[in-house]
C-alpha cells in the first residue's frame, strides 16, 4: 500500500500548514470552551470531555488559513472557526449516539455513560452554541451557509439511515461522504469569503477547494478504517463494513474482484457472517489492490483542490492550504 505526499516525500509533518495559524488555535479552543460557561455543570463537563478528546482541528485550520489569506479580521475569523468546529463536534455526539459507538479516538463517548436523552440534548446544546457563534460573525451569508450545511448533514444521515444500508454504488457513496464530511469542509473554506468581502468567483474557488479536500479526507478515513490497527483507530477495524456500509475500498475491491460482489452485498444487507469470514474479506480487500485504487482517487480529489487555489493571493496562508491538502493523502496508518 502506498501512503505518500503528492511530490513523493514520505515524511509526515503538519508544521507547515499549522504555523501561519498556530497563535490562533488556542483562541479558537478558548472560544469553544466558553460556550458552556454559566450552564449546567454536566453540560460544562461534557464540553470539556469532548474538547479534551482532541482531534486534528483540520476544519478550523482551513477556516483560519482561508480567512487569513483573504484578509478577514482576526476576531471574526476566530469566531467563525470556533463555530465550524463546534458544529462538527455536535455532529459527532449525535453520530455516536445513532451508531451506538462507545469509543471515539480511544476515549469513551458521551453515550457510553449517559442516557440517550442526555446525550441527544447535549448535542442539541452544542448545535445551538455553534449557531450562536456563527451569528456573532455578523454575516447573514455566513448564517445562511451554516444552516444549509447543517441541513445537508442531517439529510445525509436520514438518507443513510432509511435507504443507505445495503447500497453499493459509487454514486451513493460520494453523495454520502459529501453530506457527512465534504459539506463541512466547504463551510470552513468558503464562509471566510463573506467576512473578507470577496465576490462569487472567490467563493466558488474556495468552495471547490473545500469540496475536493473534504471528499479526499473522508476517502482517506475509509482507507485507514481498513489498514490501521484497532489501537490506532479507537474502534474495530473495518467498522463501517461490519455495520453494513460499503465504502470506497470495498467498492474498488468489487470492481477488481467481481466474485466479491455477492459477499459484500450480503454483509451490507445484514446477512450474518462469521468473524472469520469478515476477517477474510478484510484481508482480501487489503491484498487486491483496492486500497491503492482508492488512494489514487483521493489523490485526484486533492489535485483538483490544489488547482482551485491558482488565483488565490500568494503568501503563507495559501501555502498552508496547499500543504494541508497534501497532508490529507499522507496521513500515517
Amino acid at each position: 500500500m502506498r501512503m505518500h505526499y503528492l511530490d513523493g516525500r514520505t515524511e509526515l509533518t503538519t508544521v507547515n500548514f499549522f504555523t501561519p495559524v498556530q497563535e490562533h488555535i488556542p483562541l479558537v479552543e478558548a472560544r469553544m470552551r466558553d460556550q458552556s460557561r454559566g450552564h449546567h455543570p454536566d453540560l460544562q463537563a461534557a464540553m470539556e470531555h469532548l474538547l479534551d478528546a482532541g482531534g486534528k482541528r483540520v476544519r478550523p485550520i482551513v477556516c483560519l488559513l482561508a480567512g487569513g489569506m483573504l484578509g478577514a479580521t482576526r476576531e471574526r475569523n476566530i469566531t467563525l472557526a470556533a463555530a465550524v468546529e463546534l458544529l462538527h463536534t455536535a455532529t459527532l455526539v449525535h453520530d455516536d449516539m445513532i451508531d451506538g459507538a462507545l469509543l471515539r479516538r480511544g476515549i469513551p463517548t458521551l453515550n457510553a455513560s449517559w442516557s440517550p436523552a442526555a446525550t441527544i440534548l447535549t448535542g442539541d446544546f452544542i448545535f445551538a452554541r455553534a449557531a450562536k457563534l456563527a451569528a456573532e460573525t455578523n454575516s447573514i451569508e455566513v448564517m445562511n451557509l451554516f444552516a444549509k450545511t447543517l441541513s445537508t448533514i442531517v439529510n445525509g444521515e436520514i438518507t443513510q439511515m432509511f435507504s443507505g444500508r445495503g447500497v453499493a454504488s459509487r454514486e451513493n457513496y460520494f453523495e454520502r461522504i459529501y453530506a457527512k464530511t465534504a459539506s463541512m469542509f466547504e463551510l470552513a473554506s468558503s464562509a471566510p469569503v463573506f467576512l473578507a468581502g470577496f465576490g462569487e468567483e472567490t467563493f466558488e474557488a474556495l468552495r471547490t477547494y473545500g469540496y475536493e479536500i473534504g471528499m479526499a479526507f473522508q476517502i482517506m478515513d475509509d482507507i485507514l478504517d481498513f489498514v490501521s490497527h484497532e489501537s490506532n483507530l479507537g474502534k474495530p477495524v473495518a467498522s463501517d463494513l461490519r455495520n453494513g456500509l460499503v465504502t470506497l475500498p470495498a467498492l474498488c475491491h468489487m470492481e477488481l474482484v467481481p466474485g466479491a460482489v455477492d459477499v459484500l452485498l450480503a454483509l451490507a444487507n445484514g446477512r450474518t457472517q462469521s468473524e472469520a469470514e469478515v476477517d477474510q474479506l478484510i484481508h482480501s480487500i487489503r491484498a487486491s489492490g483496492a486500497i491503492d485504487m482508492a488512494l489514487d482517487e483521493a489523490t485526484a480529489f486533492v489535485e483538483r483542490g490544489l488547482q482551485s487555489l491558482d488565483a488565490m493571493p500568494l503568501g503563507s496562508e495559501r501555502n498552508g492550504l496547499e500543504e494541508l491538502a497534501r497532508f490529507v493523502v499522507s496521513r500515517a496508518t
